[in-house]
This record gives C-alpha cells, sequence and structure tokens, in this order.
C-alpha cells in the first residue's frame, strides 16, 4: 500500500466491554443503570461496547435503538454493534447503526488487508525415542500481582487470570479480573472480577471500603458507603443463585 493513500488500514487492539442486556426498554434499563452508574457520564470513560441479547428476555416488536445507544452514553458506554438478535431485530439495528458480531469475532486478530495469513505450522516429528518425550509448554500465568497503590483514575487489568493486590486501591482507582481478585489492603475504587463472565469469581479483601464491586457484570455500587458491619472490614463478593444471580456480599473471617 502507498504511503501517500488517503486511505490506509493498519491492525490494532482496542478494549471492548461485552454488555449483557436483559431487555431492550429504555425506560427500565434507566432504572437498572439508575442503580448501577447512577447515569453519571463519565463512569464508562467513553468505552466501546458490544449489547448481547443472547439471554434476553422475547423483545417488543418494535425497539428504539437510537433511544438505547442515547441511554448508554448518559452513563459514557458507546454502543457500537449487536449480538444474540433474532433477525428481524438485527437487521433493525443494524440500520440503525448496530451491525451484528458474531462470537467468534470478538477476540481475535484479522489480518491486514492484502496480508498473507501465515500457513499452519507443520506438526512435530514424532519423537525418535519413547523415553524422550517433547517438553510441554509453558503454562500461561494464571495469577497477577499488583504490588504497588493505585491511586486515583488508574486501572489494571488481569485478563484471563486471578488477581492479587497487596496496596492499597484508592478512591476512584479500578482493578478488573477475568478470575478472583484478592485486595489485601484497603479496597477503596472499583473491583470486577469474573469480567469475561465467570459466574464462580470472587472478590476477597481485608478492608472493604469501595465504590463499587462486581462478579460476572452484575454490580453494586456503594453510593451511602458500605453498610457499617461490613466497613473497613474483611469481606467477600460473590454470585447466588443459578436461574436469577444475585451479588452477595458477606464477612470474611480471618481468623
Amino acid at each position: 500500500m502507498a504511503k501517500d493513500s488517503l486511505v490506509q488500514f493498519k491492525g490494532t487492539t482496542l478494549k471492548i466491554i461485552l454488555t449483557h442486556l436483559q431487555t431492550a426498554d429504555p425506560a427500565r434499563l434507566h432504572a437498572a443503570l439508575e442503580a448501577l452508574t447512577g447515569n453519571h457520564p463519565d463512569f464508562f470513560e467513553g468505552e466501546l461496547s458490544v449489547l448481547d441479547f443472547g439471554e434476553a428476555e422475547a423483545l417488543a416488536d418494535e425497539v428504539d435503538w437510537a433511544a438505547l445507544v442515547a441511554l448508554l452514553r448518559q452513563s459514557g458506554l458507546h454502543a457500537i454493534a449487536t449480538r444474540g438478535l433474532a433477525e428481524k431485530h438485527a437487521l433493525a439495528a443494524a440500520d440503525a447503526g448496530l451491525p451484528v458480531v458474531h462470537a467468534d469475532s470478538l477476540g481475535k486478530a484479522r489480518p491486514r488487508p492484502g496480508e498473507a495469513r501465515a500457513a499452519p505450522p507443520a506438526p512435530p516429528a514424532p519423537p525418535a525415542r519413547a523415553e524422550t518425550p517433547p517438553v510441554p509448554p509453558e503454562a500461561a500465568p494464571r495469577t497477577v500481582t499488583l504490588d504497588k497503590p493505585l491511586r486515583s483514575g488508574q486501572r489494571f487489568y488481569a485478563k484471563g487470570c486471578d488477581l492479587i493486590v497487596t496496596a492499597m486501591v484508592s478512591a476512584g482507582a479500578e482493578v478488573i479480573a477475568d478470575g478472583n481478585i484478592h485486595v489485601y489492603a484497603p479496597l477503596r475504587g472499583r473491583a470486577l472480577a469474573g469480567a469475561s463472565g465467570d459466574r464462580t469469581a470472587r472478590i476477597f479483601t481485608t478492608s472493604l471500603e469501595a465504590e463499587l464491586v462486581s462478579v460476572a457484570g452484575i454490580y453494586r455500587t456503594f453510593e451511602a458507603g458500605v453498610p457499617a458491619e461490613l466497613a473497613r472490614q474483611p469481606a467477600t463478593v460473590s454470585l447466588s443463585g443459578d436461574e436469577a444471580p444475585r451479588l452477595a456480599v458477606s464477612p470474611l473471617a480471618l481468623r
């Protein structure tokens, strides 16, 4: 491709939030977002989102997609696509500027236009001797440790693993993990475990002072402060119930 071309394509890696919606009714979603985010315009800080309706209730014949997009933007979340819709609603959403993406389209890198895809490597030759088996590849890390304080406005994401934090998470800071989150210090900001949808994930902290906690996308905010019986105490956060999971915050006995 010529360097002076007016159109150029380059690969990139974007962080995209997968937002699971149970309904497309703007009024009901407004009430739910009010409880979760306070509808603060900087809550999601302009992040991009794919709207997943795979587990949603039956949608109305006509969905006001423009109103739905505008509602999410009130919390700083920019909807860019949908998934899990029936064909009728998918076509209407696409007409409103929300194209359909499939599950296997998320998280996979695509080759640039004109760039040949590398051929798959040839299978390794079998070992010459049975007593010398091939060395297995090194396993991916299952835990990441953060040992420095996280200040207001900072964010730390442990992708595909658990996160251990041994320093304070300040108010306005955010820790995210696809697995469990352990905070062996005051947790004063936001903690989001099971970010990729793992409902068995948990949050553990030795001092609960959080602004928000979440497991697999189910949130609880503490705008009026953490309940007195849990404030500044060891606590654990998890989901309870299978069909309609609810966020449970419980004291954690360390002695």
